[in-house]
């Protein structure tokens, strides 16, 4: 859970975070209806041409982009669907969100003008993904669901999904195409920067860097065996007494997230990897019907059966079971931790020094335990967008200070400990040049890519046939849709 943001004081920045929000809204919108209008080649319009006459307006057509059209109820169904997403809608209006959707529908054209090509096999697995997302929320009600987006048959929501998903895919590809050559220089930078009057500079909340020094109990040799010697017991039952492995998975698996599907996890594609390599490397070295010796990675001990391979797509269940912890274990990682949070306290030894020393967090140790960013990659964090675990944990703290010991878990490690510090403060202030270089920067990079977005968006629509429907005509259009301009 993110914090809410710090606003932005500029009519400028304004400006672009409502375009970005209009994008992502429909970036992430889902189930839509729309159609695409089969073997008719696009009629060019300028602005002062009249509409092709051979078209004929079908009943509840609200608009015709290029090969497109939208239905009146495409708009009703994207705002259901952001707002079952929890989208906060106050303040956009319907004709804005109209517009964003013709646009989504003039990049998808202008796309295929382009001949932007499309992974088939990837939007087939976005539908999978999908309908499985939805049918575990609906008890894998397919009938329910099927009458709820108005399908006689899978097969046809199937067919719409996939035409629906490859549509926002070659969309999002438009969009990179026309700015992946973008770039800002520092002149760029800093004239942009001047641009702004000094009463409307953005305002950026404190910021400061985290550091923190994690020891993690240690696992037994013992421990360990066992959990492979249980795994091996399931192996050989199922194996040997025909027991089913999915039985075991729900009684057993420590997986949380596949235990209640009986160890099955995502469609695995050699073409597109998205489990750890030593998953990976078992997994695709196993024959259908195969069950996998028992392996280690960071999350513990698994076996994998592989259920069935089609092409480049492996159908897979595992159980996962992570080795105990002995309480003699656990006692002397805390007693560690506290024996170098008492050194640091007494000066004996630095923050940093100690993290390099002795913390088992291998991704921040050498670092001097310093957290970076998953949003900036750099070390700074700002307070307002801060996760919320992580704000809560170090929220009292004064620069500088050790906080106490803290147990924690994570999806590898049931129990670590570990302690906090922060430091380089620095409170909210007026945007400055020289300290907020790099966040100005990503301004003036987003300016230049709306700008540029802008033009192309202008110079498309006066070569593409469009045309708006109905109460739609009436809109205020942020774009020329109405060719009126």
């Amino acid at each position: 859970m993110i914090l809410q943001k710090m606003p932005l004081k500029t009519i400028n920045f304004k400006y672009i975070i409502k375009a970005v929000c209009l994008y992502c809204f429909f970036l992430f919108g889902a189930l839509h209806a729309q159609e695409i209008i089969p073997d008719e080649e696009p009629t060019l319009k300028k602005k002062d041409s009249v509409v092709n006459p051979t078209r004929i307006k079908a009943d509840g057509v609200a608009a015709v982009v290029g090969e497109f059209i939208v239905l009146e109820s495409d708009l009703d169904r994207e705002i259901a669907q952001l707002e079952a997403q929890g989208a906060d809608l106050s303040g956009v209006t319907r004709c804005e969100l109209f517009g964003s959707l013709l646009e989504n529908k003039l990049y998808a054209h202008q796309a295929i003008q382009d001949s932007v090509l499309v992974n088939e096999l990837y939007i087939q697995s976005l539908v999978e993904q999908q309908i499985q997302g939805i049918l575990a929320q609906t008890n894998g009600d397919m009938q329910g669901l099927l009458k709820f987006y108005k399908k006689e048959s899978e097969q046809a929501l199937r067919d719409e999904m996939f035409e629906i998903n490859k549509s926002t895919y070659l969309s999002q590809e438009m969009r990179k195409k026309v700015i992946q050559d973008i770039e800002v220089t520092p002149e760029e930078v800093r004239t942009f920067f001047n641009d702004i009057p000094k009463d409307e500079r953005p305002t950026f909340g404190t910021e400061l860097k985290v550091a923190q020094i994690v020891v993690i109990p240690e696992v037994t040799e013992d421990a360990k065996q066992a959990v492979v010697d249980r795994l091996n017991g399931f192996k050989k039952d199922v194996e040997e007494n025909g027991a089913n492995f999915a039985s075991k998975a729900l009684l057993y698996s420590e997986d949380g997230g596949s235990k209640n599907n009986g160890g099955l996890l995502p469609t695995m594609n050699r073409k597109r990897p998205r489990m750890v390599k030593e998953f990976r490397d078992v997994a695709f070295n196993l024959e259908e019907g195969e069950i996998s010796e028992p392996f280690e990675t960071d999350f513990g001990y698994h076996i994998i059966y592989l259920e069935k391979i089609r092409g480049q797509e492996y159908e897979v269940r595992h159980i996962l079971l992570r080795p105990q912890l002995s309480q003699s274990a656990i006692q002397k990682a805390k007693d560690e931790i506290d024996d170098v949070r008492q050194k640091i306290v007494q000066g004996k030894i630095s923050f940093a020094e100690a993290a390099r020393e002795v913390s088992d967090e291998k991704e921040t140790k050498f670092e001097g335990g310093k957290l970076t960013n998953p949003t900036t990659q750099d070390f700074n964090f700002e307070l307002a967008r801060m996760d919320t675990e992580l704000y809560t944990q170090i929220q009292e703290l004064k620069d500088n200070e050790i906080s106490e010991v803290i147990q924690d878990e994570d999806r590898i490690n049931r129990i670590k400990f570990k302690i906090l510090t922060v430091f380089d403060r620095i409170d909210d202030h007026e945007a400055d040049y020289a300290k907020d270089y790099l966040k100005i920067k990503d301004l003036a990079l987003q300016d230049k890519q709306i700008k540029a977005i802008e033009k192309w968006q202008k110079e498309t629509i006066e070569e593409t046939y469009i045309k708006v429907n109905g109460e739609y005509r009436s809109c205020d259009f942020a774009n020329n849709w109405l060719k009126t301009q």
